[in-house]
């Protein structure tokens, strides 16, 4: 078995708003499903992909309004990386967000930044085969767009640690230069361990939990395995959009793996998707609840038509 790279990166928010219009309207990501948390369902669950809803592109945050920023320590996603696909599409970006006001470090292929709440983020000219996930954007051409994900960066006391389960037991490959690789038929994507001792703080601009990727009908295969090697795995968990397990890696780093499917257009059509809250069948008799509950958002393509009168 393999798994097929990275299926989303879950993080926090304060401000639901100001996340849907930097990560659609600046970055060019795909509003692809409003719904809640449904551990909390009180709070939103948005997630930004390509224009096809696809895993390996899925960028998820959790918003609680206002709070506080968070900081990345040891057992914490600590940056994001996105693929592109040229040095001419980090000259792009390079001049779009410093027009943001951001800033930006240019180095050798690379791009690294934050988000507006401190989230780390990094657009790589990668060379690879795989899929490109794009999304379409009115200011933003289809040779530039993001592509998916490459890796995701973790801090960690020590590299070591991790080694025995993502080798022997999810089947990664070591690249060297403490990096991991996932990779399946369809996709890669790698985790980069660097060294820190700081204790992290979770909170807006941090990330929860990075997902890997399961074929559907290999999901209980990957649960058995992951709790014969002591990492003490939840139970399988329908999310209506797909299934998951968690656990965490030996450094603390929460792990999910979640299924390739059934998918986003599950309940709402392809070309609709994200434009009202769904709610999985389970939370819909709490609609009118949660609909008073939290932050009203904007349809992001709708301000596009505004915009450019199309």
């Amino acid at each position: 078995m393999k798994l097929e790279g990275i299926h989303h990166v879950t993080a926090i928010t304060g401000d639901a708003p100001a996340n849907v219009d930097f990560y659609t309207r600046v970055m060019g990501l795909r509003l692809v499903k409003k719904t809640v948390n449904q551990d909390d369902p009180t709070v939103y669950h948005l997630f930004y992909a390509d224009e096809a809803a696809s895993a390996g592109s899925d960028l998820t945050f959790f918003e609680y309004p206002g709070a506080m920023r968070g900081r990345a320590g040891a057992g914490m996603v600590h940056r994001v990386a996105y693929r592109v696909a040229s040095p001419e599409a980090l000259d792009f970006w390079e001049e779009r967000l410093r027009g943001e006001g951001i800033d930006v470090s240019r180095g050798d292929g690379s791009l690294v930044f934050e988000d507006p709440e401190g989230l780390g983020l990094e657009l790589l000219a990668a060379d690879t085969s795989d899929e490109p996930l794009i999304a379409d954007h009115p200011e933003i051409p289809a040779e530039v767009a993001l592509q998916g994900f490459d890796h995701v960066r973790a801090y960690t006391v020590d590299p070591e640690r991790s080694r025995d389960l993502l080798e022997n037991t999810l089947e990664f490959e070591d690249k060297g230069g403490d990096s991991f690789e996932a990779r399946g038929d369809q996709r890669g994507g790698y985790i980069h361990y660097d060294r820190s001792s700081e204790r992290g703080l979770q909170g807006a601009g941090t990330v929860h939990h990075v997902a890997w990727a399961s074929p559907m009908d290999e999901h209980e295969a990957w649960r058995q395995r992951v709790a014969e090697s002591g990492a003490h795995p939840t139970p399988v968990i329908d999310r209506f959009y797909f299934r998951s397990i968690y656990f965490r890696e030996p450094s603390g780093v929460l792990f999910e793996i979640a299924t390739l499917g059934p998918g986003f257009a599950t309940d709402e059509p392809a070309e609709h998707l994200g434009e009202r809250l769904s709610l999985p069948p389970a939370f819909e008799h709490l609609r009118d609840r949660i609909e008073q509950s939290v932050t009203p958002l904007p349809n992001p393509r709708e301000g596009w038509r505004a915009r450019t009168g199309s």
